[in-house]
């Protein structure tokens, strides 16, 4: 597999190291970046090849990812629409839908929208995808090794889910980033200091996860089963439901769907 990427981000960074980790030659993996630092740090660190611009040799690759940030997207993809043929187009892009992507590289089809998420850092993300009507099963299954690379891949027949994926997914690190911040307030409020807050809110946020991940039972049982009756643990949660904790965690991932949608609006505009 011959995969070439645009944009040298922080996400590109992680699924080219990743997919040399799982196999791919460095010799197989090409990059694009018009910011000078940027292209020779990423052809240091992984021993690839680099470029300053959209060019010929991008139809030698079975891939080609787009990595730019939203704002850019559309100019980029006017520029590379004269290159493709057969390569499959993965898009990383927030926001922008795969139908807008598809007009503004002349109709070309064979695009697969993906939302990854900041976990896939350290290759522990999920990513959602999605692939616009007509995409072959071989295609796919290039996304699908991707995406892989960095964490789990979950596909959705509609796209429109992507939004959804975005307000879960997507945003959700920075939700449990705000509960752990939360919860080492609270640990500085009881006379801890902040290095001891942060160990305890951390770990007990990793090992839940774990929990939840390896037990298989739904996150009710789990909560209910360390939660005794007339306990310290039933007094937190009271307190939570009092003030609306969990439907204001809904009403926040709904928010960012909304917005998602949003910026596929403006961003697909004209």
């Amino acid at each position: 597999m011959k995969i070439a990427f645009i944009g040298g981000g922080n996400m590109a960074a992680a699924l080219i190291g990743g997919l040399i980790k799982r196999g791919t030659s460095p010799a197989d993996v090409y990059a694009i970046d018009i910011n000078d630092e940027a292209r020779e740090r990423t052809a240091k660190q992984f021993g690839i090849a680099t470029g300053a611009a959209v060019d010929g040799k991008l139809a030698d690759y079975d891939a080609i990812v787009l990595a730019v940030k939203p704002q850019v997207l559309r100019s980029v993809a006017e520029t590379l629409a004269p290159h493709l043929s057969k390569q499959t187009i993965i898009s990383i892009a927030a926001g922008i839908r795969a139908s807008d992507l598809s007009r503004w590289l002349n109709g070309y089809t064979q695009i697969v929208r993906t939302m990854p998420n900041t976990p896939a850092l350290i290759g522990m993300g999920v990513t959602g995808l999605a692939a616009l009507p007509g995409v072959n099963d071989a295609s796919k299954k290039l996304a699908s090794q991707v995406l892989e690379a960095v964490g789990e891949a979950v596909w959705f027949d509609d796209e429109s889910m992507l939004d959804a994926v975005t307000g879960i997914s997507g945003s959700g690190p920075a939700y449990v980033f705000y509960f752990i911040e939360a919860i080492q307030e609270a640990a500085c409020q009881l006379g801890m200091d902040e290095a001891q807050g942060r160990a305890l809110a951390v770990a007990t946020f990793t090992g839940a996860a774990q929990l939840a991940a390896q037990s298989g039972e739904p996150a009710s049982v789990l909560r209910e089963r360390v939660t005794s009756k007339g306990g310290t643990t039933a007094a937190a949660l009271a307190s939570f439901d009092a003030q609306g904790v969990k439907d204001a965690i809904v009403r926040g991932a709904l928010a960012a769907q909304a917005r998602a949608k949003e910026m596929g609006d403006e961003f697909g505009a004209g």
